[in-house]
């Protein structure tokens, strides 16, 4: 079985890929900046476990979001 490459997928596809990167990107970029922005009295746990949970993705910034803020 051979690794698809880009132009494997069709134009619907591409575009969801380009716009699941997208929502990534903005997602963590919005996480690390509150993080960064938020006394550390308001997170739950460590400012630096949340930074490395936060580039594990698409989990890390949805559990910083859900979880990690008071």
């Amino acid at each position: 079985m051979a690794k698809k490459t880009w132009s494997d997928f069709q134009p619907f596809q591409q575009r969801l890929i380009i716009g699941g990167g997208a929502v990534e990107a903005v997602m963590t970029f919005r996480a690390l900046l509150d993080l960064a922005r938020r006394p550390s009295s308001s997170v739950r746990g460590p400012k630096a476990l949340w930074v490395v949970a936060c580039v594990i993705q698409p989990f890390g910034p949805l559990a910083y979001f859900a979880f990690g803020r008071r």
